[in-house]
């Protein structure tokens, strides 16, 4: 079929900034900490019947012991520490600006990756790095408008939002790194839906001591009786997690990696239509320019 992998890959952005929709419906009502270990939870299951079908066995019993601590510590830093930042940010800045700035992930984990394990890159990847960096400034930067203007909702950015912003972006760059460590071997890589699957048992056994320790189980049981929430988290659990990995990795099935994480870090940019239709959010041309720069340079990263 032709364009196969392009129309694969725009349908992932599309489940990717679908999902983000649903999330932040979802902690608005109940939380982000509930709506994070059930949407870890729901995605354990669905990676756990998904493995058994394809392989006969819930679970990865076969990875050796050093990619079950680097993919757990991934996990830990990445679907714990930096979702749980991602989700306040959502409901902070708004899913724009929240992936917006969770974008920068893509170079953040690039300087990471050159500081600690060895990779080189390009003259184009670094001016790659400093394109996104100052299209997310245009963004966050921007002031905003008059009260006379302000016929639509206008997001503040706070320290807190920018704040926690970085702390999500900080924990994917860190876990995507760990997990890279994890599925390494000599041979090539590990099956990357089993390594997720051990990530999340990471994050999930994080989260039940989290809530055990400051005693916060009230919440997710409070949140069970909230029907609309639990319906938010089950679809976006089934179209981002799940679904969206899943094309994800078919995708390199056939695109290059490079053009594949190009279209990936189409987000933003799939994020202004919902931004301005879907919560009535103003989207300057400026906040516009700014998601095509930090995109462009991503593609400078990838390329």
């Amino acid at each position: 079929m032709p364009f196969a992998g392009e129309l694969l890959a725009l349908t992932t952005v599309l489940c990717w900034s679908i999902s983000v929709q649903f999330f932040e419906a979802a902690s608005k009502r109940v939380g982000s900490i509930p709506v994070n270990i059930i949407r870890i939870g729901i995605a354990l299951i669905l990676f756990s019947l998904f493995l058994m079908i394809r392989d006969g066995t819930m679970f990865p019993t076969d990875f050796p012991a050093h990619a079950w601590f680097y993919l757990s510590l991934s996990g830990i830093v990445g679907f714990f520490i930096g979702d749980l930042f991602l989700f306040m940010a959502l409901v902070n800045l708004g899913p724009r600006l929240a992936m917006l700035i969770h974008s920068l992930a893509a170079p953040t984990t690039a300087v990471i990756g050159w500081l600690f394990l060895g990779e080189s890159y390009r003259i184009t990847q670094w001016l790659g790095i400093f394109i996104a960096l100052s299209g997310v400034c245009l963004v966050i930067l921007e002031r905003s408008p008059e009260p006379s203007a302000r016929s639509l909702q206008v997001r503040t950015i706070s320290l807190k939002g920018l704040a926690l912003g970085a702390g999500a972006l900080l924990g994917q760059a860190v876990g995507y790194i760990f997990s890279k460590v994890g599925m390494q071997t000599e041979t090539g890589y590990l099956d990357a839906f089993a390594s997720t699957q051990i990530r999340a048992i990471a994050a999930f056994i994080c989260f039940i001591a989290f809530l055990t320790i400051t005693n916060r189980w009230g919440s997710v049981k409070k949140a069970f009786g909230d029907p609309r929430a639990i319906v938010y988290t089950s679809a976006g659990s089934v179209v981002g997690p799940f679904l969206g990995v899943s094309l994800s990795l078919l995708i390199l099935h056939y695109l290059a990696a490079g053009v594949a994480a190009t279209f990936l870090s189409l987000v933003p940019i799939f994020m202004i239509p919902f931004a301005r239709f879907l919560h009535k959010e103003h989207v300057s041309l400026r906040a516009i320019v700014g998601t095509i720069v930090a995109v462009f340079g991503i593609y400078l990263l990838v390329s």
